[in-house]
């Protein structure tokens, strides 16, 4: 009877050692996220210094969404600045271009638009037809972009964890549907390689912040304007003193995701919120992040 006793006494004692060792996993997210933040992950640098002032499962590769085009800005403006495009110059629109799905700039096949039209569509609107005519004017096709971005990824630095699929940040089953995209796998990025990232961005083309600070793209057409995503810009529905940039992103995958700069009193926070349920949230964990932030920094 003892035998029996014993035997009954183990998934018992196997249940409280898991529930015990959930327990202490919670416990130690929590201590990772003492401001409670309702996100998968989220971090925040000092971009001057490159301290980690947050950092809540930061190194945890997730859908980053349309985030993932700051790598898109990033390799137009270094082709910018090396004279291997002009920003005058007339990209002709393809049918991909012109039917990828999501946030658009209104694109129609066999259009013919700027460079500087396009890109200001994509950082200030996030416009998917945009970034891909980007895409396939910059490397040929967005498949071929795509090698060119993870190359990018490796050479400033960012983890092996970080892997760009397409110019978009859009999920595979979002462009399957299009012979000219790339969609043989799924974008990821950790927080602290949007925060990365977005560093390298300002330091190496700060003229940027020039364009993702304004509410509205310019159009040279008789489209409507372009309204930005970023919600904290002054004058916006969040909108926080100091923030010029720099990208939202969201997708059924990645739930709505923010990479923010903003700067006071000469110090640069740079904010990266990924996961959170709703739009509004994004921007209401950010300012968490940044009150926290402010009261270390200045």
């Amino acid at each position: 009877m003892a035998r029996k006793r014993w035997f009954a006494l183990i998934p018992l004692a196997i249940l409280v050692g898991w529930t015990a060792a959930h327990a202490k996993l919670a416990k130690e997210r929590d201590g990772g996220n003492p401001l409670h933040l309702e996100v998968r992950s989220a971090v925040m640098m000092d971009a001057d210094t490159g301290e980690w002032l947050y950092a809540y499962r930061g190194d945890e590769a997730l859908p980053p969404a349309s985030m993932s085009k700051m790598m898109t800005e990033l390799i137009v403006l270094d082709d910018a600045a090396a004279g291997k495009l002009s920003w005058e110059d007339r990209v002709r629109v393809s049918e991909y271009a012109a039917g990828v799905t999501g946030a658009s700039m209104g694109l129609r096949a066999g259009q013919n638009v700027t460079v500087r039209e396009l890109f200001e569509a994509m950082a200030v609107h996030s416009a998917n037809d945009a970034a891909v005519a980007l895409a396939e004017y910059a490397a040929g096709s967005e498949k071929a972009f795509a090698e060119r971005m993870n190359r990018k990824a490796k050479q400033i630095g960012l983890s092996e964890e970080t892997v760009f699929a397409n110019a978009t940040g859009l999920s595979r089953e979002d462009v399957a549907a299009f012979e000219a995209a790339a969609a043989d796998g799924e974008t990821e990025m950790s927080a602290k390689d949007a925060a990365r990232l977005a560093v390298r961005l300002i330091r190496t083309h700060p003229e940027l912040l020039e364009t993702t600070k304004l509410a509205f793209a310019p159009r040279t057409d008789s489209q409507a304007a372009l309204q930005t995503t970023n919600e904290m810009l002054p004058g916006q529905r969040f909108g926080t003193a100091g923030n010029d940039g720099l990208k939202t992103g969201y997708t059924g995958r990645a739930g709505y995701c923010f990479t923010g700069t903003t700067m006071r009193e000469g110090k640069r926070l740079v904010t990266v919120v990924m996961g959170t349920s709703t739009p509004e949230a994004r921007f209401e964990e950010t300012r968490k992040l940044l009150e926290y932030g402010w009261e270390k920094v200045l």
